[in-house]
């Protein structure tokens, strides 16, 4: 986990102090000598740039964001294990039971005011375009809060309500005990921790594939949707042994003929080009087809050159049995 940064804390010295009893604040500059008024000055100013208050902290970003992003990209190709939670109806589920098929994960907590807010409505987008191009049921989604003390699935059905994607099919919300939290965002490369606003953590989608690694981070409160729909599509159309069953072939004409619209910000099945494959076997076929027959016409001609040029004789010399038959000496 990526450690926040710890503030600098200090004490201002008691004026009263310095200046002594009897003297008071009036006698303080006759007591103090100027290199030091200078140096606590100095001191002060140092304090105050180094300070989390006054720097980074303010803008939600106490932790180092590379340090963060590394940690998270070191996640992939790691297992998500066999951990229980409770969905938003309360009912205990495993996330073995996700296993067969891609999974979308993303981990938000439930009194976030604005960023868990906006990548639930992002991913609402995205995620409807690629149900309509990889298939109603093709992935599942799940929505984690890491929040364990407030995240309840009485929260968690709220939230989701809240942002009308609670009836979304294939889109599961989830609570856990700090336990299970805490190992599935260790898995997934996920950094939070708590801070003044609530929580800092990092705006991630992770993409799981069938049998529960890691495959692909996605990062940000807004990006372009090939970023996820791309590596689903390779898990939901990609296969192991091309073309290995009728099935296979269906899934790899699946995986070419679905493409990105920019335009449109939208994924479709571009059906030409499943009809220039087409029209281009039936070329190749009809070629193949026509020098077949050019190569049999060729090879009947050369038999039958062949029979006239054995009854001719050799040299075409005719023979002495044919010339008898006609009386000829």
């Amino acid at each position: 986990m990526v450690p926040a940064a710890q503030p600098l804390h200090f004490q201002m010295p008691r004026l009263g102090a310095i200046a002594g009893r009897r003297g008071g604040y009036g006698t303080m500059r006759e007591k103090l000598p100027s290199s030091f008024i200078l140096g606590l000055v100095a001191f002060l100013l140092v304090c105050l740039a180094w300070s989390p208050v006054w720097s980074k902290s303010d803008e939600g970003r106490a932790f180092n964001e590379s340090e963060a992003l590394s940690y998270s990209q070191s996640a992939i190709g790691r297992t998500v294990g066999d951990l229980k939670f409770l969905d938003s109806n309360g009912d205990p589920v495993s996330l073995a039971d996700y296993r067969g098929k891609p999974l979308v994960l993303n981990f938000i907590y439930t009194s976030c005011a604005y960023s868990c807010g906006v990548i639930t409505n992002l991913l609402d987008d995205i995620l409807e375009d690629a149900r309509n191009a990889l298939g109603e049921d093709s992935f599942t989604t799940i929505t984690v809060g890491f929040d364990t003390a407030r995240d309840t699935p009485e929260n968690m059905r709220l939230f989701a309500s809240q942002r009308a994607v609670l009836d979304t099919p294939g889109w599961h919300f989830l609570s856990g005990d700090k336990e299970s939290v805490r190992q599935l965002a260790e898995t997934a490369g996920f950094v939070y921790f708590p801070s003044s606003k609530g929580f800092d953590h990092l705006a991630q989608v992770t993409v799981i594939d069938g049998e529960g690694k890691v495959n692909t981070q996605v990062y940000g409160e807004s990006f372009a949707r090939p970023l996820l729909i791309e590596p689903l599509k390779a898990l939901v159309f990609g296969t192991p042994t091309p073309y290995r069953s009728l099935e296979d072939l269906i899934k790899k004409v699946r995986l070419f003929c679905t493409l990105y619209d920019p335009a449109a910000d939208r994924y479709r099945f571009d059906y030409s080009i499943f009809i220039q494959l087409t029209i281009g076997a039936m070329i190749i076929g009809t070629v193949m087809v026509i020098l077949a027959r050019e190569l049999w016409s060729a090879r009947r001609r050369r038999r039958h050159h062949g029979k006239e040029r054995s009854a001719d004789g050799p040299d075409g010399i005719v023979p002495d049995e044919m010339l008898d038959s006609a009386g000829w000496e």
